[in-house]
């Protein structure tokens, strides 16, 4: 469902009523295309894309300027640049949207604990412990926008509501650099005008499945009998959308939980046959991993393989180790060894992808204590290449396997 599909419901007054309106989805307004303008201010006004540029490249994010010509995130680049070809295309750097993601957070937490993250760029806050020191939600909401653009830069939309599904649809169409409150009592009328996508849980193939069945709104939809909608759609999915439909959501916001893996993984431009190339790649992520982790101030156990051939089957295998780790040297040794086991010989290869899993925090962990010396000095390395990293850029020092170009960039 586009945006503009979207924004058909009514466009309510951010001035509504905020009783019982505890629930804020809080969504930065074109992330990571914002946060590489803060560096870029020229580009501001102009067409930018952030994606990679080969051909098997996606849009990871879009300016408004771009979007406003037909381009979108997950489109393939080849027709992003097909639809707008003067647009700057920019490769995305995850640190700089990590760091950013984490003021966005702390500003978060400095309202309320009742903090539930979904992406890097969005999350659920629960304000209801929070009204007596700050004010009423909308004033909070308010408040969190500018902070978040006088601390970090950035525009932030907030959807203000009594249910997490509610304050997610108001988020959205207040977008961009908007706020909007939907009051408890003009729920069903916000709602029952919007297109039946607008559900959560409803993806393409479960909307034309409504569109055959005649029903093309929410509207539609609430007004349709539970046991029918079981009958399309199975029993589960059924009674959740006739809840929904009438803006029922139980759901509160659940408290931020450190995060349960970190990983990193390469499309390759070409299906690749040589083990080597994918072993050197298998290193490369392997650095890129232990780097996240050493900057959570986390350390792991589980090191996790995956492999997808070129007809999309995938492969994943996993080993623990005795003790955890946050050294890219110790990640790619357990990681080459998973890749070798395979036995792929010249199988051709779209992907692969490294995580490390079974995390927690770094500071007491038991490898502090027992690191060998080979592993100490691996472990001073990489922290100095990540000092190296924040000063001259991520590629600034790299292993000498990884200097050599790429057989796709020999062209």
């Amino acid at each position: 469902m586009s945006r503009s599909q979207l924004n058909r419901g009514p466009r309510l007054s951010s001035a509504g009523d905020d009783t019982g309106c505890t629930i804020l989805h809080v969504d930065m307004d074109a992330f990571y295309a914002a946060v590489e303008l803060l560096s870029r201010p020229h580009l501001r006004g102009q067409p930018v894309i952030v994606g990679g540029s080969g051909n098997r490249g996606v849009v990871l994010s879009a300016t408004y300027e771009a979007r406003e010509l037909g381009v979108h995130s997950a489109m393939p680049m080849a027709r992003a640049r097909r639809l707008v070809p003067t647009a700057v295309v920019i490769a995305p750097d995850h640190r700089h949207y990590a760091r950013a993601s984490e003021g966005i957070m702390e500003v978060f937490r400095s309202i309320t604990d009742l903090v539930e993250p979904l992406a890097l760029d969005e999350a659920f806050l629960d304000v209801s412990g929070a009204q007596r020191r700050l004010g009423t939600p909308r004033a909070i909401a308010e408040l969190i926008r500018a902070r978040i653009h006088d601390e970090q830069g950035l525009v932030a939309s907030v959807g203000v509501a009594g249910t997490k599904f509610v304050a997610k649809l108001a988020s959205a169409q207040s977008k961009p650099d908007g706020l909007l409150v939907v009051p408890t009592h003009e729920v069903i009328a916000f709602l029952h005008p919007l297109p039946v996508g607008a559900l959560w849980g409803v993806g393409q193939r479960t909307e034309e499945q409504l569109h055959r069945l005649g029903l093309r709104t929410v509207g539609d939809l609430a007004s349709t009998p539970p046991s029918t909608l079981q009958r399309a759609l199975g029993v589960a999915a059924g009674r959740q959308l006739h809840e929904l439909a009438w803006g029922r959501d139980p759901r509160v916001v659940q408290r931020d939980e450190p995060e349960r893996s970190i990983g990193a993984e390469e499309t390759f431009p070409v299906d690749v046959d040589d083990i080597d190339v994918v072993s050197a790649e298998v290193l490369r992520l392997s650095d890129r991993v232990a780097a996240r982790m050493r900057a959570a101030g986390v350390v792991g156990r589980t090191v996790v393989l995956k492999v997808r051939f070129a007809d999309f089957t995938t492969l994943t295998r996993s080993r623990t180790l005795p003790e955890p780790v946050d050294v890219g040297q110790e990640i790619y040794r357990t990681a080459s060894d998973l890749l070798a086991a395979l036995g792929l010989q010249r199988a051709r290869i779209r992907l692969v992808g490294v995580r490390m899993e079974n995390l927690r925090e770094a500071e007491g962990a038991p490898h502090q204590l027992s690191l060998g010396e080979r592993e100490r000095g691996w472990r001073d390395a990489e922290q100095a290449v990540d000092q190296a990293g924040r000063r001259y850029g991520r590629d600034a020092i790299r292993p000498a396997r990884l200097v050599v170009r790429r057989p796709w960039e020999d062209t």
